[in-house]
């Protein structure tokens, strides 16, 4: 048997379980999961009872101001970033000056400042950064990128593309600290970084010229209040006037919320189930975009964060013909007993591509299908990041640290639009030609 890597993940939300998991279990004879560092002791702690649960020893654990410490006491190979997003960069950077390798969720940082401190410590140390982009990895998205690169519209040229969040959701970002733009960049940045990403892999191009329009329109204290609505509570958890509420999340009412954030409310004083309807909220919940690409292509864009159901719809149009996809990753609402809740079993609820060449008879695509979070995209990247020997990657599907910093350079460049009203020019941020 082959050395096994080893890994320490920073940042024990819920989003590190994917990987305590993974190289805990799947990938357990080819990873080693040496340490484990967080803000909380709490949430560790919850962790590690989960891996007894398994039979499985606990994982060493390292307050995150001892972050050098447990580097050179487990000697990690990779650092996996699951920390919140205004944080990546510093891990990132520290983990590579200690002469560790990165794996970061994404999106891979929240400013341009921040961007260039990572691109300095890749200059000056060498190391490699991963960022986990999974949705390439979703069979649906990697069909609709064969279908171009086969040419299926010739040379794309425009691009058209809305993304729908539900009020589960979406609203949920509302309520953890995503609400605050100093944490998570606000959407265009956290949420966004995923599309963006997914329209750069898919057209083969990266982003020139970013002009965007945004705005706090449904949630917030004053939206409710113009709307003759009124929540008088900060939180959900354990308020019984908020009963009835259907934005209420109640951490008490689950295992994983419960011990990893309701118990570590007070060493981390983070509040996980806020009123979507209160204070504060700096993100916005209505979007659009319009970019240019260095290849040509223009993009429209629209993310809404309030509606009934979510998913996609996007169409690529070119010099041959057009391709759309539409898909329902959830519907909110729907009766138990109906026709569309029957037929939403899997990981997508339903997925439609189809193609119009243009002077020919439009016809529909067969789509593949898998199980898995992110539309069967998690199982995939994961075996990509842990496999010793990750199965053929034609389509491109790894991330590159470049891939990652032209994604949030789309949301860097809208926030900075939206705040000047004026086009930015991404060249003049950041050389994404190198």
């Amino acid at each position: 048997m082959s050395k096994r890597k080893r890994y320490a993940i920073v940042g024990a939300g819920s989003r590190a379980g994917m990987y305590i998991d993974a190289a805990t279990g799947r990938f357990s004879a080819c990873a080693e999961l040496v340490a484990l560092c967080d803000l909380s002791h709490t949430r560790m702690n919850w962790h590690n009872g989960q891996l007894r649960k398994r039979g499985l020893p606990p994982a060493p654990t390292f307050h995150a101001d001892d972050f050098n410490l447990m580097i050179s006491e487990t000697q990690p190979n990779t650092i996996i970033v699951t920390t919140t997003d205004a944080w990546h960069h510093e891990y990132i950077v520290r983990a590579m000056d200690q002469g560790c390798d990165v794996i970061s969720e994404k999106p891979m940082t929240t400013t341009l400042a921040r961007l260039l401190a990572i691109d300095e410590a890749i200059k000056r140390t060498g190391k490699s950064l991963r960022i986990t982009f999974n949705y390439r990895y979703a069979p649906a998205y990697t069909r609709f990128r064969e279908l171009i690169r086969a040419g299926a519209v010739g040379t794309p040229l425009a691009v058209d593309f809305s993304w729908v969040l539900d009020t589960s959701h979406g609203a949920d970002y509302f309520r953890r600290w995503h609400r605050e733009k100093k944490h998570s960049g606000g959407l265009l940045v956290h949420k966004a970084t995923h599309h963006f990403d997914l329209v750069n892999w898919w057209i083969d191009s990266y982003p020139r010229q970013v002009f965007a329009l945004g705005d706090l329109l449904f949630y917030g204290a004053a939206n409710a209040e113009a709307r003759g609505e009124h929540y008088p509570y900060t939180r959900y958890t354990g308020e019984e006037a908020a009963k009835d509420d259907p934005f209420a999340l109640r951490l008490d009412e689950n295992e994983a919320y419960a011990g990893l954030y309701l118990a570590a409310e007070a060493e981390t004083d983070y509040i996980r189930d806020r009123n979507v309807f209160g204070e504060p909220i700096t993100s916005e919940d209505t979007m659009t975009v319009t970019a240019r690409y260095a290849n040509g292509v223009l993009l429209s864009y629209c993310l809404v964060a309030y509606a009934p159901w979510e998913g996609l719809r996007i169409a690529v149009t070119g010099t041959r013909g057009r391709l759309e996809m539409d898909v329902t990753e959830t519907v909110t609402h729907l009766k138990p007993d109906s026709a569309s809740a029957a037929a939403s079993k899997g990981a997508f609820k339903e997925t439609r591509i189809r193609a119009f060449p243009m002077f020919g008879e439009g016809y529909e695509v067969e789509v593949p299908v898998a199980e898995g979070g992110h539309g069967g995209a998690d199982p995939l990247m994961l075996e990509d990041l842990f496999s010793p020997d990750p199965p053929p990657d034609p389509l491109k599907r790894a991330a590159t640290y470049r891939d990652g910093a032209a994604s949030i350079l789309v949301g860097i460049a809208a926030n900075m639009s939206i705040e000047s009203g004026e086009l930015v020019d991404v060249g003049e941020l950041f050389d994404l030609s190198r």
